[in-house]
């Protein structure tokens, strides 16, 4: 638990059986591809999401709907209620579009497992994801993936089978083995909005609202539902359009988060992305082209910010000629042991002692109440074309001390060349910064385009009272 305030004790939970592996640049074979050009895109349909009237897919050719038109040029060159946003995307030439139409899955052999792809879009599932999905969902999105939820009002259970898309998106961020506790900051309410032209913030640098797109101004709801935003749990949980009468942490229609290094978008209605066309038989509406809101913009900038990349003349803050979009940092979140990092005998532990931010292990540097110094290391190139490259971490300090002005236990956050020189000394934590909870920290280290680095974590206690710096989700995102 956090709050630890008696000296750790490394038992049979420490990954004393770990080998420690000479840091070097390698990410895990599961770990899902960077957000190159072309972005890969899978959009499912394996949980009903064409039941009853609802017609949300791209293309009737799965998974891949290159077949049903190679060059598609207008939106009824793709069958779909979704077809304008995929032939959108496709006409930029830098989207990969596929179609899952069977369970998800994470670090297998199929050609849609989300290992192959930078984004999942879920228009409206239908249908309850299994343990194994979520699990394979929420591991996505935090190693890197993004996630694009798209939910619908209360009640809207187009296949009858007692479950609508609020209860099976708020299923998947409450009950999977990876993060339960609120791990992207929000829940979706329960309500049936009949109608409503939700605004958006006022915010010019948002690459969500301001994207290669065009400017978002306002969005649809025709039978929707909204969110109710927590940031006590995830602080990078945003709103960017909400009801009307609305603002702050409720009535937000469209948010984001983050979750590990991955991104998170949520929106509040199925209508917007409807573009009222599709299969013979259904009953749709065009949202999508409403004149009264500007849905595509937020579909198509939205998923060209999940995807992590800009496509072309697209401005996300940041991406070099020739740079791809990536979180270079292997075993980021140290669920593989002490894979692709160097560090000092129990520092890379699933001790209950303390808890990890997500998943079941974390790095735990110091906390013995005696003389003590703990290392944590990892070498990694930043590549020379990427202008954006930002070291990130999430942190937890806990402490006996009672002191109020003296640091008596340090935790330095070093860079260092290739011969072991310091080249900067990021940030210096102690005793003082203890608090409860995980606060993310983040540095830009695009100064050092081109370089290999280490990037060292040094934990050093004195001789009485112990101080833990508990570290989790760590990344290194470039553009």
């Amino acid at each position: 638990m956090l709050g630890l305030t008696v000296p750790r004790h490394r038992l049979g939970a420490v990954l004393a059986g770990f080998s420690l592996v000479a840091a070097g640049v390698a990410v895990q074979a599961a770990t899902p591809a960077a957000a190159a050009t072309p972005h890969r895109i899978l959009f499912d349909n394996a949980h009903a999401e064409t039941a009853g009237n609802a017609d949300w897919i791209i293309s009737s050719s799965q998974p891949d709907p290159l077949s049903e038109d190679s060059s598609p040029s207008a939106e009824t060159d793709w069958t779909g209620a979704l077809s304008s946003w995929g032939v959108a995307l496709q006409k930029t030439g830098d989207y990969s579009l596929k179609t899952a139409t069977s369970a998800l899955t994470y670090g297998g052999s199929a050609a849609t497992d989300l290992s192959n792809f930078d984004t999942l879009v879920l228009p409206e599932p239908n249908t309850l994801f299994t343990t194994a999905e979520k699990t394979a969902i929420m591991t996505f999105v935090k190693n890197g993936g993004g996630l694009f939820m798209i939910s619908d009002h209360t009640g809207a259970d187009r296949n009858n089978d007692g479950e609508d898309a609020v209860e099976i998106l708020n299923d998947l961020m409450a009950n999977n083995s990876v993060d339960s506790t609120d791990p992207f900051g929000f829940s979706i309410d329960s309500l049936s909005i009949s109608s409503d032209y939700p605004s958006a913030i006022s915010d010019s640098s948002n690459p969500v609202l301001h994207g290669s797109f065009g400017t978002v101004t306002k969005s649809l709801i025709a039978s929707g539902t909204t969110a109710t935003l927590k940031p006590a749990d995830n602080s990078a949980v945003k709103g960017l359009l909400y009801r009307t009468g609305y603002s702050g942490n409720t009535g937000a229609f469209f948010a984001t988060s983050t979750f590990g290094s991955g991104r998170v978008a949520f929106w509040g209605d199925s209508s917007p992305i409807d573009d009222g066309t599709g299969q013979s038989g259904n009953t749709l509406y065009d949202g999508w082209n409403d004149s009264g809101a500007t849905n595509a913009a937020l579909a198509l900038n939205a998923t060209e910010w999940l995807a992590g990349g800009s496509s072309s003349g697209g401005d996300d803050g940041g991406g070099g000629a020739g740079c791809t979009s990536a979180q270079l940092l292997g075993n980021n979140g140290f669920e593989s042991g002490s894979s692709t990092w160097s560090a000092t005998s129990g520092v890379i532990t699933n001790s209950g002692d303390e808890s990890a931010r997500t998943g079941s292990y974390y790095a735990w540097l110091a906390g013995y109440g005696s003389a003590h110094t703990d290392t944590l290391s990892q070498s990694v190139t930043v590549p020379a074309s990427c202008t954006a490259a930002t070291f990130s971490f999430y942190l937890h300090v806990d402490t006996a001390e009672t002191s109020t002005s003296t640091a008596y236990d340090t935790l330095k956050v070093q860079l260092l060349n290739s011969s072991g020189t310091v080249l900067s000394t990021l940030a210096t934590y102690s005793n003082l910064n203890a608090a409860s909870g995980y606060t993310q920290r983040s540095f830009s280290l695009a100064g050092y385009a081109g370089q290999t680095v280490t990037l060292k974590f040094t934990g050093t206690e004195g001789s009485t009272l112990q101080t833990s710096f508990v570290i989790d989700d760590t990344a290194l995102n470039v553009s």
